[in-house]
């Protein structure tokens, strides 16, 4: 299957959300229609249909935790629901209203805990994506931009622990979480956030994707695998994913993880999806260790972005 067609051919015969994601960021195509179909085809119908009445997935907002409104909500998001869906956005109203904690951001705890750094990074994601409002969002700015750390990064423990060092699992997510928003058309304290951005873009390669800066080991050989969906873990096709995304220049700090994602590619040109992250879950996107569409679109649209004519397909 190494044959582009044949590659582009198998892709389309997965969900609508990933036949979506292929015309837009493969064949550079625009179908709307597929975008449409999202919410009431295949993944997103099924993440849709869990919704209660009430407005919310799971128990509450972060519990239990892979089918809670947060994570059902971050995952809707990366199918490319359309940013107009009103169950959504009405969802979405409710954690502001309910869920927000003493320090501006949102507390996945509890009203009267400190709110999560990556929690709240996620949430500025898919809340800027799916238009949430203004006003609303501004405090979690402040709240994120409190948070960042000296090294340029950002840490979930910074406001609860002595965290003297960002993670890389942080970062990405409040990464992830600044982009949204400035794409989505809000510009609060966007000279801070454009600032907090690239010092955290050059954590992240000054780590070359997965290496300790100070001796050059990999810090987690987890960030390695390949897992969708991601939800709250660092990999670095998750951070050479949002560097496409963001449109970050190649960087030649970022081919280790290159040569570790070209490795990772099986003879067929395909890429496997590895074990799953334990915990309840709406249902199975991909089997573990079988051929998986997310981790090679992923793939695919990275080494086209950053046209790297002797890895392509």
């Amino acid at each position: 299957m190494k044959d582009t067609d044949d590659l582009i051919t198998w892709l389309l015969t997965g969900d609508v959300s990933i036949q979506f994601q292929v015309h837009r960021d493969l064949l550079s195509t625009e179908r709307m229609d597929l975008q449409n179909r999202i919410a009431t085809e295949g993944w997103g119908r099924s993440y849709l249909s869990q919704r209660h009445p009430e407005g919310y997935w799971g128990k509450r907002f972060y519990e239990p935790k892979w089918i809670s409104s947060h994570y059902t909500l971050l995952d809707l998001k990366n199918l490319g629901l359309p940013q107009g869906n009103r169950q959504v956005r009405a969802s979405i109203n409710r954690i502001l209203q309910e869920e927000r904690s003493d320090d501006g951001g949102i507390g996945p705890f509890g009203v009267k805990h400190k709110s999560d750094v990556c929690v709240n990074g996620m949430f500025l994601n898919y809340a800027s994506y799916f238009g949430a409002n203004a006003e609303a969002l501004e405090l979690i700015v402040d709240f994120l931009l409190n948070e960042y750390m000296p090294d340029g990064g950002f840490n979930c423990r910074s406001n609860r622990s002595a965290a003297i060092h960002s993670s890389l699992h942080s970062t990405i997510s409040v990464l992830e979480g600044i982009t949204e928003y400035q794409k989505s058309g809000f510009d609060y304290r966007n000279t801070e956030l454009e600032q907090a951005k690239q010092t955290a873009i050059e954590f992240i390669l000054q780590h070359k994707l997965f290496m300790s800066d100070k001796s050059g080991q990999i810090i987690h050989k987890e960030f390695l695998k390949f897992h969708y969906p991601c939800r709250w873990r660092y990999d670095i096709l998750r951070a050479l994913d949002y560097f496409r995304y963001e449109a970050v220049p190649w960087d030649y700090r970022m081919q280790p993880a290159i040569d570790v994602l070209m490795k990772k590619r099986s003879k067929d040109g395909r890429w496997k999806v590895n074990a799953h992250y334990p915990g309840k879950v709406h249902f199975e996107l991909e089997k573990a260790g079988k051929p998986s569409r997310w981790i090679t679109l992923r793939a695919l649209r990275t080494i086209k972005k950053f046209k790297l004519e002797e890895y392509s397909v």
